[in-house]
């Protein structure tokens, strides 16, 4: 560990221009997915991370006795929350899980006290993370380009992109044999068909953490689930293998991730506006400060599907200021989260709320 924690102030950010005019053009990107998945699907997803393999219902606890520089914002205190669990697959169409993408995992966390960031209603801190180290773009002008090719070929071509997926995963292995990684790669259908409990998902991109900045992650600690660490989920006819092979797993396991983080200590080597570039943990070490419980339940429930899959709307732009987003990336996340959300909502005819308790 080198330095003390970079102090959050506003200049850390650099705002681009032209940035209201990129989003307006991922808003329109993304209309091309909602619309065209909706008119297939007769009912509207989301436009990013559309698939849910599980939904569950646990608790985060926060640790006792955090240093001041961990003790910030919705951790400043010890406690315990409710929390709704989301796992997904990034993409926004409903695809075969023989097309293997990185997963995500998004939690809500209810009733944190704390002044609120702009628009963001109830009382909800969500986390939004997935199991790639770092962004697939360096910018949202960078993402823009991204959306718009996938949103020439959403809800269309499954077979050439099963076997794309297939061609990429072997890609991605050559590369990791010699050291390297490539998120583009992974993006387009070469990350490893991992099995998602088993997995550390990551911020990726940088938020601020009360007094300091920060990017967060989850790794899994429970040995049940440390055992399915690195497991390759057999998709073969099985469109909704994950789905399937996650409920059988948390049946009977309870699941338990760390909650870490990584604290800003160089912002040359740690930059706000690259979410490219990946923390070195000599620098800054990821340190616990709290710990997400998931007991063992049913992950496809019915009433849970509705409550968490359906009605629940996850937001990185949903919390406290003490937690705001940092960075181009995530304030283009701002407006185009709202308006996929609003989208379902209105297609679906079904409006989302922010819950205060658990129970449905």
């Amino acid at each position: 560990m080198t330095g003390s924690p970079v102090r959050y102030a506003p200049d850390v950010e650099q705002k681009q221009p032209d940035e209201a005019d990129t989003i307006q053009q991922l808003n329109e990107a993304f209309d091309v997915i909602l619309k065209r998945t909706a008119e297939d699907y007769g009912h509207a997803v989301r436009s990013v991370h559309a698939k849910a393999h599980g939904v569950l219902k646990g608790e985060l606890v926060i640790d006792d006795a955090l240093p001041h520089e961990l003790a910030q914002g919705a951790f400043a205190s010890p406690g315990t929350h409710e929390a709704l669990i989301r796992i997904s697959t990034n993409a926004g169409d409903i695809l075969r899980d023989g097309i293997s993408l990185p997963r995500g995992l998004a939690i809500k966390v209810l009733n944190v006290q704390g002044e609120r960031l702009p628009g963001a209603d109830g009382t909800a801190q969500d986390f939004v993370t997935n199991n790639g180290k770092v962004f697939v773009a360096k910018d949202a002008k960078t993402f823009l380009g991204n959306v718009k090719m996938l949103a020439k070929t959403t809800d269309r071509m499954e077979g050439v992109k099963e076997v794309l997926s297939t061609t990429l995963r072997g890609v991605h292995n050559a590369l990791e044999a010699v050291g390297l990684s490539s998120p583009t790669v992974d993006t387009l259908g070469g990350t490893p068909n991992a099995d998602p409990l088993g997995e550390t998902y990551n911020s990726v991109t940088p938020y601020r953490w009360g007094d300091y900045i920060a990017k967060y992650r989850l790794v899994p600690i429970a040995s049940d689930q440390v055992a399915l660490t690195g497991r390759t989920v057999e998709a073969a006819d099985r469109p909704d293998a994950i789905r399937e092979d996650v409920r059988v797993e948390m049946a009977r396991l309870d699941a338990e991730w760390e909650f870490q983080v990584q604290l800003c200590r160089d912002l040359k080597k740690q930059p706000i506006e690259d979410p490219t570039v990946e923390w070195d943990e000599e620098v800054s070490p990821f340190q616990r400060v709290a710990v997400l419980r998931v007991p063992a339940q049913d992950s496809w429930d019915p009433a849970q599907v509705r409550q968490i899959d359906e009605e629940t709307r996850f937001s990185i732009w949903t919390g406290l200021a003490a937690h705001q987003p940092l960075g181009n990336v995530n304030r283009a996340r701002n407006e185009t989260y709202r308006h996929s959300a609003d989208f379902r909502a209105r297609v679906n005819g079904c409006p989302y709320h922010e819950p205060t308790s658990a129970r449905a």
